[in-house]
């Protein structure tokens, strides 16, 4: 029942953005600046510095697009859940007990403006980075980035859903999930390694987003970890991090929904 409602879902989002082409291409137009002046900001940085731990602009770029990547799928699929905190203060995330589903597949399948439009600019910019950096596109390569891409998106949803589920006891989370997702879009853009030591732990082990790129990247790139001296072949557990992430996360959403009282509203 569940994967019918899904596949309607996707349905209705489809005929939405292609009744409202103009909202669409606005999004998307504005997706495309956002990264790009990321991008810019990594070209004049690497302008001055032509490297950073051994990692010239190229690298640099594919690293950005390995992000891209995992970010993309969750922004794709998963993003609604940011709207559940919101719910929970207006009360009406109390419908979602109600009804003979999954209140975590209901929050995710909301009706909203769901663009997969960073997903699409993802995969592209992806591609033409892989190109610039010369990494060699075998069969490995097709199968290995998007397992990399799902266990990135998996990391990104596992921490959001943790922040999220906050809000049934805290209820005002906003500023906590922004600054996470600050971190994440700061922290991604350079390799680990540049920072010092607690926050290179910091990133792999408490909110793992080193996952998401730097080491996968480090794997494909035949490049030494810089940051705490592990064996590349680290970067190709990115899936199972993202499945264990989202996992604890999803045990923890349900500890949050059995302690769940309502806001009052």
């Amino acid at each position: 029942m569940s994967l019918a409602v899904y596949q309607q879902y996707w349905r209705i989002t489809i005929l939405t953005m292609i009744e409202y082409r103009a909202s669409f291409f606005m999004w998307f137009g504005f997706t495309i600046v956002y990264h790009a002046t990321a991008i810019g900001a990594l070209y004049v940085t690497l302008h001055e510095f032509p490297s950073m731990n051994g990692w010239d602009f190229r690298d640099m770029a594919f690293l950005y697009g390995l992000w891209m990547l995992g970010h993309g799928v969750h922004s794709t699929f998963f993003f609604a859940i940011g709207e559940v905190p919101m719910m929970v203060r207006e009360g009406k995330f109390d419908r979602f007990l109600v009804r003979p589903l999954d209140p975590l597949f209901q929050a995710l399948t909301m009706p909203q403006q769901n663009i997969p439009d960073e997903l699409f600019l993802a995969i592209a910019f992806f591609a033409t980075a892989t190109a610039f950096v010369h990494v060699r596109v075998d069969l490995a390569f097709l199968i290995f980035v998007p397992l990399v891409a799902i266990g990135g998106a998996l990391i990104d949803f596992g921490i959001q859903l943790a922040i999220t589920t906050l809000s049934f006891w805290i209820v005002r989370i906003d500023t906590l999930r922004w600054v996470v997702m600050s971190l994440e879009q700061d922290f991604t853009r350079y390799p680990i390694s540049i920072y010092t030591r607690g926050v290179r732990v910091f990133l792999t082990l408490v909110v793992p987003f080193a996952f998401m790129n730097y080491f996968p990247a480090t794997y494909l790139l035949h490049k030494t970890d810089g940051a705490l001296a592990l064996s590349p072949q680290i970067g190709l557990i990115t899936p199972i991090v993202g499945v264990v992430w989202f996992g604890a996360a999803y045990l923890f959403w349900r500890v949050g929904l059995n302690r769940y009282q309502g806001t009052g509203s």
